[in-house]
């Protein structure tokens, strides 16, 4: 039973009027009041006035029952059951009864055919269809030649009929020979026997096969039992090496645990690595951001006080020198402590020492300070003249300024310490 016939029944059921649903689980499993309820349907549906037992309480109720039913599908129908298959009740009863149900169901569709076509004519009865003429008229012409042809034949065959009449006459009456008929007789009789005697032999040489097939089927039978018996002979012995078989095979569970363990603990040292390596770089870049955003800082601050001491220095020289109250004010006035650059500059070492007001300053600042500023000039010589263009141009008014000053206002500045003495 496969599932394309089952699904054929359904649907030849539903399609003949069965009042009850079926599904295809109703015959996975052996249900005989389903299958005895469907045939005296199928019965009645073919023959209404038949009379079928329908008590299938019992076993022998219920073989009763497909006997009858059986017997009346052969005799009415024509249509053979096996029996074995009904009683079962299950996918193969249902291959059966599809034999019943696809006759019924044929013939319903020859009716409705039947219908639909008298319908049409009905229909069409008053129509006048030209193509269907014109198809017609045609064919009448091919018969027409056909019956020229087949006359002309005709008329030349019963020409020769007077020739032929003679030459049939003659064998007809010509007598037969005894001799040559017991001949023939004698060699099909002699075939006939020929192939008799090979039957027979090919009998015998069945019968010879047959014997020689049972004792290799016996070998085969006896082999098999013997493989059987060895084959639990060896599994009822234990083998000697299957205690250190499993000794070995515990080891390696405890092996395979302690490898399991390592992989994950050096997976997690390594996923912790990664982090801590990332961290740092993080860091790094904070802290490179950081110390730029600083060296922006200083640089700014620097250029400030660049500016301021400059314009300190222009502030000084416009003091007049004849002011001996001035010259006393300043005196008495603290000098303004100079600004001292804490960060080196880009090529350079030295760094500027001492204030930025040109009064009695010490010679030895003087002298530390141009020491400085050759030393400065003397290394941008050898290093490199175009890197810090900023730096060089912050600090060279700054030198311009710083000597002449200097130089000028020494002189003025001791005339004044004469004057007060």
């Amino acid at each position: 039973m496969s599932f394309r016939d089952l699904r054929d029944f359904i649907e030849m059921m539903r399609a003949l009027g069965y009042p009850r649903l079926i599904s295809m689980e109703n015959f996975r499993t052996p249900n005989f009041a389903l299958v005895a309820e469907i045939l005296i349907w199928l019965v009645k549906r073919y023959e209404p006035h038949v009379d079928i037992p329908t008590d299938v309480d019992t076993e022998s109720d219920r073989i009763f029952f497909i006997k009858a039913v059986a017997q009346f599908m052969a005799t009415k129908a024509h249509i053979k059951l096996n029996t074995k298959r009904l009683y079962q009740a299950d996918g193969y009863a249902v291959k059966e009864m599809l034999k019943i149900t696809s006759v019924l169901y044929s013939a319903m569709k020859t009716k409705q055919m039947a219908l639909e076509d008298t319908v049409e004519e009905d229909n069409n009865k008053f129509k006048f269809d030209l193509g269907s003429r014109i198809s017609d008229l045609k064919a009448a012409r091919l018969l027409a030649s056909e019956v020229t042809s087949k006359g002309a034949s005709l008329y030349d065959l019963l020409g020769k009929e007077v020739d032929l009449r003679e030459m049939r006459t003659a064998a007809i009456a010509r007598p037969l020979e005894i001799n040559e008929t017991e001949k023939a007789l004698r060699a099909a009789v002699k075939d006939a026997l020929e192939s008799v005697e090979k039957t027979k032999e090919m009998l015998s040489n069945v019968v010879a096969d047959e014997t020689s097939l049972d004792a290799k089927i016996e070998k085969k039978k006896q082999d098999l039992e013997r493989n059987q018996k060895r084959l639990q002979t060896l599994q009822s012995v234990r083998p000697a090496f299957m205690d250190e078989y499993e000794k070995i095979e515990e080891d390696l569970q405890r092996q395979y645990d302690i490898y399991v363990e390592k992989f994950r603990n050096l997976t997690f040292l390594e996923s912790q690595l990664d982090e801590y390596h990332r961290l740092e770089q993080e860091r790094f870049e904070e802290a490179e951001n950081t110390l730029r955003m600083m060296q922006h800082k200083l640089r700014e601050e620097e250029r400030e006080l660049m500016k301021g001491s400059l314009k300190d220095e222009d502030s000084d020289l416009d003091v007049p020198e004849d002011e001996g109250s001035d010259s006393d004010l300043e005196e008495s006035r603290p000098s303004k402590p100079r600004p001292i650059r804490n960060g080196l500059m880009a090529g350079r070492g030295g760094r500027f020492i001492g204030n930025m007001q040109g009064g009695d300053s010490d010679e030895t600042e003087d002298s530390e300070i141009d020491v400085d500023e050759d030393d400065e000039e003397d290394e941008e010589g050898e290093e490199q003249e175009g890197k810090d263009l900023e730096d060089d141009s912050l600090e060279g008014p700054l030198s311009r300024s710083n000597r002449p000053s200097r130089g000028g206002m020494k002189p003025a500045l001791m005339e004044e310490s004469d004057n007060d003495f």
